[in-house]
């Protein structure tokens, strides 16, 4: 047995075959580990926890038969979908995990968390970060029609792609400097996260940094297996 992490899938009903992949992934390998951790992004955008969307509930019951089976599933926000909560944690059956998460899995300590907050060389990006992970703009956010959500999402959606374009690859990586100040805080020598869509494992100071990859034309995950053993797993998308 084991534990997996996956981040970054950015499911819609728009990619049937990265969605068909993490179906599979649930019922191929998620029902036969220790647990499940997705670090964020796990959907394309998420305007809250009302929304009716099929798509959103076929996903919802994909993961509560997973948890149903005995798998334990935990679920950190990213900067797509800040805006799931305990109703869909209810729904999954899934346990929602703070911005920064240390655990030992497998007999191994980490730390684990979506990845945004390392990229501090971003201002622009963390400038948006605190306003829209403030609590007053969630809950005005959570208190408007649903088609008013809607507009706002795809506003949002597409004000971040122009700005990323303009964007140097190297200011929206993590910042090295971060990673280390990081690993001191809370004492660790493993950290693992998504969000920069860069699947590597690299070596610090103070200890390594595995990225998981985004899910487009191969799917990603970390295995850790008894006694602490990580692997990052690539597999194709058809």
């Amino acid at each position: 047995m084991s534990t997996l992490l996956i981040s970054d899938l950015h499911l819609s009903p728009q990619c049937p075959a990265v969605s068909e992949a993490f179906f599979g992934f649930l019922k191929n390998e998620a029902v036969h580990s220790n647990a499940l951790y997705i670090l964020g992004d796990l959907f394309e955008t998420w305007i809250g926890d009302d929304d009716p969307e099929p798509f959103s509930r076929q996903v919802i019951l994909a993961l509560k038969t997973v948890s149903d089976s005995g798998v334990s599933v935990y679920f950190m926000q990213g900067n797509r979908d800040f805006l799931i909560g305990k109703k869909f944690s209810h729904d999954t059956g899934c346990t929602l995990l703070d911005d920064y998460h240390t655990c030992e899995l497998e007999g191994k300590k980490v730390l684990l968390l979506h990845g945004d907050t390392l990229c501090t060389r971003d201002k622009q990006y963390q400038r948006y970060r605190r306003i829209a992970r403030s609590r007053l703009l969630r809950w005005v956010l959570m208190h408007l029609p649903l088609k008013v959500r809607q507009r706002i999402a795809a506003k949002w959606r597409s004000q971040s792609m122009e700005s990323n374009s303009n964007k140097s690859e190297n200011i929206m990586d993590v910042s090295p400097q971060e990673v280390e100040q990081t690993m001191k805080k809370y004492c660790i020598d493993t950290i693992i996260h998504g969000h920069t869509h860069r699947p590597n494992r690299h070596k610090h100071l103070h200890g390594e940094r595995l990225v998981l990859g985004d899910w487009g034309q191969n799917g990603w995950f970390i295995r850790i297996k008894d006694k602490g053993a990580i692997d990052l797993v690539s597999f194709k998308i058809k």
